[in-house]
């Protein structure tokens, strides 16, 4: 099955299930859908930094902070998060991705509004990420990416999750997880 033929629940404005449909009909009629955004540190606090693929549906050749995608249809926002994570980093035995937010992202026509759960996860494995949806990494301190906050070309919804964590940490005087 392709990307565009995956099942995804379809959900209102409170995040209520109120239908089905395939991912490329849903983000062709701009329907509101949930994903999952991961934060992966490693074991010295570095954040997992990649590029996207040219193929992607949404924002390819961008560069992202997060791991994730959307959830599939009948799944639970946590599974989606260990799922996506492990996916796309080519792990697996990671620790369940703790929830830090969620908020509703607009992506002003791009592909219609999903709500947005932010997790994040300590990853000490090795990571081989997956080369259908990663065409390069590297873990990177927060300084590094702050740097290239206004020189790298980001994903725009992976960039307001960062900017809702930031908000947050400055919020609480710390990080957000």
């Amino acid at each position: 099955m392709s990307a565009a033929e995956e099942i995804l629940d379809v959900v209102d404005e409170h995040d209520r299930v109120v239908g089905q449909a395939p991912r490329g009909e849903v983000y062709a009629q701009g329907l509101i859908h949930r994903c999952v955004f991961i934060r992966v540190r490693d074991a010295e606090g570095r954040m997992f930094v990649h590029r996207r693929t040219p193929t992607k549906l949404v924002f390819p050749s961008l560069y992202d902070m997060f791991v994730g995608g959307v959830v599939g249809a009948g799944e639970s926002y946590d599974d989606a998060a260990l799922r996506e994570a492990e996916e796309e980093l080519g792990v697996s035995g990671l620790p369940r991705p703790e929830p830090v937010l969620k908020f509703l992202y607009d992506s002003g026509g791009v592909a219609g509004k999903w709500w947005s759960a932010v997790y994040e996860v300590r990853c000490g494995l090795p990571v081989n990420p997956q080369v259908e949806e990663v065409a390069w990494h590297d873990f990177l301190t927060d300084d590094e990416v702050g740097e290239r906050i206004g020189t790298w070309e980001w994903v725009p919804d992976g960039l307001a999750a960062y900017e809702e964590l930031r908000a947050r940490e400055a919020a609480t005087g710390g990080r957000a997880g």
